[in-house]
């Protein structure tokens, strides 16, 4: 069964994720604090987590630099929850690792659909099956699992969605909008500059494979067709 952590200090707003979660068919378990979550997460990770931004003892924001940076949790998705709605909140969130971000208040129907969304994604199948072995590059879609010259690069669920859905339409350029619904789906919250912060933070990580992912100036990236044309491209 899928589990879900409710990490919310709103009491009203706690027993209505509760009550819909549940509804849905999910496990679902609740806490105010940020400390408490972190105890939970360590003990039994949930399927994903929906975690405020403003709690009471530890910022939301924090709890997701800790958990995306611990590989034992990094790959639990995190959909923030927050009244902070700016761009530039927004964007922060997802370079600490956000998986989705909701703007408070917001609708609850709206609110499953992104869990749903977020959890299909997440789902093995579909794609090529077995490690991808791409020049420097090799993934394994069903592990979650990216290496560069055979050492292990630690991505976000979000990072290696986006990785995945461009190694997949390789030598196609994906426009920044079609990224962000096949990526972050759902119609999400933010603007093609997420898009241009996440390609950046995946290609620092990407290190000497950082050429696969090319720039189409005007319109938005492209996976290259061939090791030896990011090569060639290099030189």
């Amino acid at each position: 069964m899928v589990k879900i952590l409710v990490v919310e200090d709103e009491q009203d707003l706690q027993q209505v994720l509760k009550f819909n979660l549940q509804q849905a068919g999910y496990s679902v378990r609740v806490t105010s604090s940020g400390t408490e979550a972190l105890r939970i997460v360590a003990q039994e990770p949930p399927t994903l987590m929906l975690l405020d931004v403003m709690l009471p003892d530890i910022w939301g924001t924090e709890i997701c630099r800790m958990l995306k940076s611990d590989s034992a949790t990094a790959q639990v998705p995190i959909i923030m929850l927050t009244a902070r709605g700016t761009e530039h909140d927004r964007v922060a969130g997802f370079e600490l690792g956000a998986d989705d971000y909701v703007t408070k208040p917001f609708s609850v129907r709206e609110l499953m659909l992104r869990i749903s969304a977020l959890l299909k994604r997440l789902q093995p199948g579909g794609g090529e099956v077995g490690r991808i072995e791409f020049g420097a590059l090799s993934i394994d879609p069903q592990a979650h699992r990216a290496w560069v010259t055979e050492q292990e690069v630690e991505l976000s669920a979000l990072e290696f969605r986006l990785l995945l859905a461009l190694y997949e339409r390789k030598n196609r350029v994906q426009s920044r909008s079609s990224l962000l619904d096949d990526v972050w789906g759902v119609t999400a919250d933010v603007t093609t500059r997420t898009v241009d912060t996440h390609v950046k933070r995946l290609r620092e990580k990407l290190g000497s494979a950082r050429n696969y992912i090319e720039t189409v100036r005007g319109v938005g990236y492209r996976f290259v067709g061939s090791p030896e044309e990011a090569r060639a491209s290099a030189e």
